[in-house]
C-alpha cells in the first residue's frame, strides 16, 4: 500500500471494531457483524454481494480482520467466487496471540486511524451499492 500500488485493504471486522481503529485508507465490509461491541456476531448475508459490486474480480485486495480467523474465511469465499488477487493478512489488525503468534498491523507500527474517509465506511459502501 505504501508503494502506491493499486491495492485495497478490506477490513472484514464488524462496524464497531472498524470504528475503534483501522489501517489508514482501509474499507470496511464485515464478514460478520454486530450492532455494538457487546452484541453477538451474526453473519453478514450481503458480504459477497457487496464485495462483488464494489470491486472487479482482478482487483488487488488485502483481506484482514482482528487476528486472522475471519479474514481467512473471507479470502477463501472470495477466491471461490472468482476473485484472483486476494491476500489474507495473517495476524490481522491486532495480531494473533495464540501459536503460531503473528504480529498484526498495529504491532508492526503501520499507520492507523479512527477517522473514516469518504467511501471507506460500510454505510458509505452500502449506499453506493444500493444506489
Amino acid at each position: 500500500m505504501a508503494s502506491g500500488a493499486d491495492v485495497t485493504y478490506v477490513d472484514v471486522r464488524s462496524v464497531p471494531e472498524f470504528e475503534q481503529g483501522h489501517p489508514v485508507g482501509a474499507v470496511n465490509i464485515p464478514l460478520l457483524d454486530r450492532p455494538s461491541l457487546s452484541a453477538p456476531m451474526a453473519p453478514n448475508s450481503r458480504f459477497l454481494e457487496v464485495v462483488e459490486r464494489t470491486f472487479e474480480r482482478d482487483a488487488a485486495l488485502l483481506v484482514a480482520c482482528a487476528a486472522g480467523g475471519r479474514s481467512l474465511k473471507a479470502a477463501q469465499l472470495l477466491m471461490t467466487a472468482g476473485f484472483q488477487n486476494i491476500v489474507d493478512v495473517r495476524g490481522g489488525y491486532g495480531g494473533r496471540r495464540m501459536p503460531p503468534v503473528e504480529p498484526g498491523w498495529v504491532a508492526q507500527g503501520l499507520p492507523t486511524t479512527r477517522e473514516t474517509g469518504p467511501g471507506e465506511s460500510y454505510q458509505d459502501i452500502l449506499a453506493k451499492v444500493d444506489a
